[in-house]
Protein backbone atom coordinates (compact mmCIF):
# COMPACT_ATOMS: atom_id res chain seq x y z
CA UNK A 1 0.00 0.00 0.00
CA UNK A 2 1.69 3.72 -0.79
CA UNK A 3 2.20 5.97 2.00
CA UNK A 4 -0.94 8.45 0.52
CA UNK A 5 -3.64 5.15 0.48
CA UNK A 6 -1.97 4.66 4.30
CA UNK A 7 -2.45 8.39 5.46
CA UNK A 8 -5.88 8.53 3.69
CA UNK A 9 -6.97 4.84 5.03
CA UNK A 10 -5.48 6.27 8.77
CA UNK A 11 -7.60 9.56 8.11
CA UNK A 12 -10.84 7.33 7.72
CA UNK A 13 -10.65 5.76 10.51
CA UNK A 14 -10.02 8.43 12.82
CA UNK A 15 -13.05 10.16 11.31
CA UNK A 16 -15.33 7.41 12.04
CA UNK A 17 -13.72 6.80 15.26
CA UNK A 18 -14.47 10.25 15.99
CA UNK A 19 -17.98 10.21 14.84
CA UNK A 20 -18.65 7.69 16.58
CA UNK A 21 -17.45 8.68 19.62
CA UNK A 22 -19.35 11.94 19.62
CA UNK A 23 -22.90 11.44 20.90
CA UNK A 24 -21.71 9.09 23.11
CA UNK A 25 -20.39 10.70 25.90
CA UNK A 26 -20.98 8.38 29.05
CA UNK A 27 -20.84 10.58 32.01
CA UNK A 28 -22.96 9.88 35.46
CA UNK A 29 -25.11 7.77 36.56
CA UNK A 30 -26.44 5.86 34.56
CA UNK A 31 -30.22 5.66 33.59
CA UNK A 32 -32.30 3.65 36.55
CA UNK A 33 -28.99 3.85 39.27
CA UNK A 34 -29.17 5.06 42.82
CA UNK A 35 -28.34 8.52 43.77
CA UNK A 36 -25.50 8.47 46.37
CA UNK A 37 -25.61 11.96 48.69
CA UNK A 38 -22.41 14.09 48.79
CA UNK A 39 -21.29 17.54 49.97
CA UNK A 40 -20.97 20.64 47.87
CA UNK A 41 -20.34 24.34 48.80
CA UNK A 42 -23.43 26.57 48.69
CA UNK A 43 -23.10 29.80 47.35
CA UNK A 44 -26.36 31.50 46.40
CA UNK A 45 -29.11 29.16 47.62
CA UNK A 46 -30.87 28.90 50.81
CA UNK A 47 -27.98 27.42 52.66
CA UNK A 48 -25.16 29.97 51.37
CA UNK A 49 -21.77 29.60 52.41
CA UNK A 50 -22.84 26.48 54.03
CA UNK A 51 -21.80 23.28 53.31
CA UNK A 52 -24.21 20.53 52.91
CA UNK A 53 -25.98 17.62 50.84
CA UNK A 54 -28.57 18.75 48.86
CA UNK A 55 -28.80 15.18 47.15
CA UNK A 56 -30.19 14.63 51.40
CA UNK A 57 -32.06 17.68 51.50
CA UNK A 58 -34.29 16.88 48.90
CA UNK A 59 -34.91 13.42 49.58
CA UNK A 60 -37.44 11.72 47.09
CA UNK A 61 -38.65 14.87 44.93
CA UNK A 62 -37.84 15.63 41.52
CA UNK A 63 -34.62 16.95 41.15
CA UNK A 64 -32.17 18.48 38.01
CA UNK A 65 -28.65 18.65 39.02
CA UNK A 66 -26.31 20.21 36.45
CA UNK A 67 -22.34 19.59 36.87
CA UNK A 68 -20.66 21.61 34.85
CA UNK A 69 -16.28 22.36 34.46
CA UNK A 70 -17.24 25.62 33.20
CA UNK A 71 -19.42 28.95 33.40
CA UNK A 72 -20.18 30.17 30.29
CA UNK A 73 -23.20 31.54 28.02
CA UNK A 74 -24.51 28.45 27.50
CA UNK A 75 -24.15 27.04 31.11
CA UNK A 76 -26.03 30.40 32.32
CA UNK A 77 -28.85 29.91 29.91
CA UNK A 78 -29.26 26.17 31.02
CA UNK A 79 -29.01 27.43 34.71
CA UNK A 80 -31.99 30.13 33.61
CA UNK A 81 -34.23 27.61 31.73
CA UNK A 82 -33.97 25.59 35.27
CA UNK A 83 -34.79 27.79 37.17
CA UNK A 84 -38.10 29.08 35.42
CA UNK A 85 -39.22 25.52 35.43
CA UNK A 86 -38.50 24.69 38.96
CA UNK A 87 -41.09 27.86 39.75
CA UNK A 88 -43.54 26.54 37.68
CA UNK A 89 -43.70 23.18 39.15
CA UNK A 90 -43.61 24.19 43.15
CA UNK A 91 -46.83 21.93 43.32
CA UNK A 92 -44.67 19.13 42.08
CA UNK A 93 -41.84 19.93 44.78
CA UNK A 94 -39.35 20.21 41.84
CA UNK A 95 -36.05 20.98 42.89
CA UNK A 96 -32.69 21.53 41.06
CA UNK A 97 -28.54 22.67 41.88
CA UNK A 98 -25.31 23.35 39.78
CA UNK A 99 -22.21 22.00 40.99
CA UNK A 100 -19.48 23.65 39.49
CA UNK A 101 -16.39 21.71 39.43
CA UNK A 102 -13.47 23.36 40.00
CA UNK A 103 -9.99 24.04 41.56
CA UNK A 104 -10.23 27.94 41.32
CA UNK A 105 -13.72 28.09 44.13
CA UNK A 106 -12.78 31.91 44.53
CA UNK A 107 -13.28 32.71 41.17
CA UNK A 108 -16.18 30.67 40.38
CA UNK A 109 -18.00 32.04 43.53
CA UNK A 110 -17.95 35.58 41.74
CA UNK A 111 -18.99 34.50 39.21
CA UNK A 112 -21.74 32.25 40.72
CA UNK A 113 -22.78 35.34 42.59
CA UNK A 114 -22.74 37.18 39.47
CA UNK A 115 -25.03 35.06 37.10
CA UNK A 116 -27.48 34.82 40.08
CA UNK A 117 -28.07 38.70 40.37
CA UNK A 118 -28.06 38.97 36.49
CA UNK A 119 -30.27 36.58 35.85
CA UNK A 120 -32.80 36.83 38.83
CA UNK A 121 -31.82 32.89 39.79
CA UNK A 122 -33.81 32.15 42.66
CA UNK A 123 -35.05 28.55 42.38
CA UNK A 124 -32.56 26.99 41.49
CA UNK A 125 -28.64 26.96 44.53
CA UNK A 126 -25.47 27.27 42.71
CA UNK A 127 -22.86 25.35 44.22
CA UNK A 128 -19.07 24.43 43.97
CA UNK A 129 -17.10 21.30 44.47
CA UNK A 130 -13.64 21.93 44.65
CA UNK A 131 -11.06 19.41 42.72
CA UNK A 132 -11.40 18.21 39.72
CA UNK A 133 -13.57 14.95 39.64
CA UNK A 134 -16.53 16.01 40.91
CA UNK A 135 -18.26 13.64 43.69
CA UNK A 136 -17.33 10.49 44.56
CA UNK A 137 -19.37 7.27 43.28
CA UNK A 138 -20.50 9.50 40.50
CA UNK A 139 -18.69 8.47 37.67
CA UNK A 140 -18.27 12.00 35.96
CA UNK A 141 -15.89 11.82 32.43
CA UNK A 142 -12.66 14.26 32.62
CA UNK A 143 -14.19 14.60 28.47
CA UNK A 144 -17.33 16.01 29.81
CA UNK A 145 -17.78 19.52 30.55
CA UNK A 146 -21.60 19.50 31.21
CA UNK A 147 -22.91 16.47 32.85
CA UNK A 148 -27.26 16.82 33.32
CA UNK A 149 -28.62 14.50 35.29
CA UNK A 150 -31.92 14.24 36.81
CA UNK A 151 -33.91 11.99 38.98
CA UNK A 152 -37.05 11.18 40.87
CA UNK A 153 -37.57 8.75 43.79
CA UNK A 154 -33.61 8.99 44.26
CA UNK A 155 -33.06 6.95 40.84
CA UNK A 156 -31.55 8.70 37.81
CA UNK A 157 -33.83 9.36 34.92
CA UNK A 158 -32.33 11.20 32.41
CA UNK A 159 -28.65 11.29 32.43
CA UNK A 160 -26.83 14.03 29.22
CA UNK A 161 -23.29 14.63 28.63
CA UNK A 162 -21.79 17.57 26.50
CA UNK A 163 -18.56 18.19 25.54
CA UNK A 164 -16.74 21.41 25.60
CA UNK A 165 -19.02 23.90 23.42
CA UNK A 166 -21.28 21.52 22.14
CA UNK A 167 -24.24 22.66 24.68
CA UNK A 168 -26.46 25.19 22.35
CA UNK A 169 -29.82 26.57 22.07
CA UNK A 170 -31.36 23.12 20.49
CA UNK A 171 -30.04 21.06 23.15
CA UNK A 172 -31.20 23.24 26.16
CA UNK A 173 -34.54 22.78 24.73
CA UNK A 174 -34.18 19.02 24.66
CA UNK A 175 -32.90 19.24 28.39
CA UNK A 176 -35.99 21.28 29.14
CA UNK A 177 -38.41 19.12 27.47
CA UNK A 178 -36.66 16.30 29.45
CA UNK A 179 -38.29 17.51 33.05
CA UNK A 180 -40.92 15.77 32.04
CA UNK A 181 -39.63 12.54 32.63
CA UNK A 182 -39.11 12.99 36.49
CA UNK A 183 -42.36 14.70 36.88
CA UNK A 184 -44.66 12.22 35.78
Amino acid sequence: MSMKKLISATAVCLLAAGLAFAGELKSGLPVGERVPAFNVRDITGPSKGETLCYRCKYGSRPVVTIFTREVNDSVTELISKIDAVVGKNKDAKMASFVCVITEDADKVEKQLEAIAKDKKITNVPLTIIEGTTGPDNYKLSKDAAVTVMMWNESTVKVNEAFGKATLDAKTIEKLVAETKKILE
